[in-house]
């Protein structure tokens, strides 16, 4: 159990600042309210098993966020990339897959859709959303990506990716894109098996980097992929490479957001290594926030490993700090968007009805 914070020590308060975690059912566990109200963790995500209907779901953030300060906002976080990943079904806004939208050829439509969508789930209370997607749908055979991409091309992902990122962000969420350094070539589902990519440099930059570097400066947040690219470090997946996390994304690159590990309970990742291992790994590589989505005592393990290793290591503590200071960013960045407004009127605005008749006739 994390403890509450007047028996935090220092280290256990910055562990618990990039840990974001779920739960299983509709109701939220006293453990996961008084872990949030304590800042005990930087946030919730939330899956389809979470959500019974709109409504219920909104009070369901309400009651986790009770006794929160409004001035520190806690992550509040979902994947509604739209097609086959939408955890929350009607009223809210429904997306076509990301490829169908963008083979409409109207990046002003993306924008529109996703603002709109952006305003949904702000009313709801969520202010983070996984997406865009920004991986390249190039192997026909991906089990895991495919009509989530934007397209077959880098620059039409560009194009496509940025215009929702801008569409979440007037709408009042947080993008996150995904997955550094690029998952769209894979033969294998992370979640169940960890995929290898044998791409050499050259054709990663051609492709695979290219919506990274321009999400540099566009996007505040980035997650990683549980993907061995043997370019970058054929010894471990990026999400735990100070190679690809700390080499290629920080110093190369230039992204200076915040980056969230991909799912630590994902296959790729616990076929190989315990929990408080793969944390510690991927502070160390460059991650700030770390997604712990179903096991509340592996999270909070984790918190405890996090700190353990924060205490024993100078270099490691200092990592957590920075970890800790972009993580913070992010947070307050949720204050810098625009508010919410009436979940009846985002559900049932013009601009939603007028968007959703457009996206019907992609169909």
């Amino acid at each position: 159990m994390l403890r509450s914070p007047n028996k935090m020590n220092e280290l256990e308060r910055m562990a618990g600042n990039v840990i974001v975690c779920g739960f299983a059912g509709s109701e939220a566990p006293p453990q996961i309210r008084a872990w949030l109200r304590d800042e005990a963790v930087a946030g919730l995500i939330l899956f389809k098993r979470n959500i019974d209907d709109l409504h219920q779901a909104a009070a369901l953030i309400a009651s986790c966020l009770e006794g929160t300060d409004p001035a520190r906002p806690l992550l509040v976080c979902v994947d509604q990339e739209g097609g086959r990943v939408a955890r929350f079904g009607e009223p809210v806004i429904r997306l076509p897959a990301m490829q169908t939208l963008s083979e409409a050829a109207d990046a002003g439509l993306t924008r529109e859709a996703a603002r709109v969508l952006g305003r949904q789930l702000r009313a709801i209370g969520v202010n983070l959303d996984f997406a865009p997607v920004l991986d390249v749908d190039t192997n026909p055979d991906n089990p895991v990506i495919g009509d989530r991409a934007f397209g077959h091309t880098a620059g039409g992902v560009i194009e496509h990716a940025l215009a929702f990122a801008d569409g979440l962000h007037a709408g009042g969420v947080l993008s996150c894109g995904k997955h550094f350094p690029g998952h769209g070539d894979t033969d294998l589902d992370s979640h169940l098996a960890l995929p290898t990519l044998r791409h050499g440099r050259g054709r990663l930059e051609a492709v695979e980097l290219r919506p990274f570097r321009a999400a540099v400066g566009r996007l505040p947040s980035l997650m990683t992929a549980h993907v061995v690219f043997e370019a970058v470090d054929p010894e471990v997946p990026a999400t735990l490479s100070r190679h690809a996390i700390a080499g290629l994304l920080r110093n190369d690159i230039g992204f200076e957001g915040a980056v969230f590990s991909d799912d630590l309970e994902m296959k790729a990742i616990t076929d190989r290594y315990s929990i408080e291992e793969a944390g510690v790994l991927a502070i160390e590589a460059g991650c700030d926030l770390l997604l712990v989505c179903s096991d509340l005592d592996a999270a909070a393990r984790l918190r405890q490993a996090v700190a353990g290793e924060a205490d024993r290591s100078e270099p490691f503590r200092a990592r957590l700090a920075e970890a800790c200071t972009r993580a913070n960013a992010l947070r307050r960045g949720v204050l810098e968007l625009p508010p919410a407004i009436p979940v009846e009127i985002a559900l049932d605005s013009a601009d939603a009805r007028s968007v959703t008749a457009r996206l019907q006739r992609l169909a």
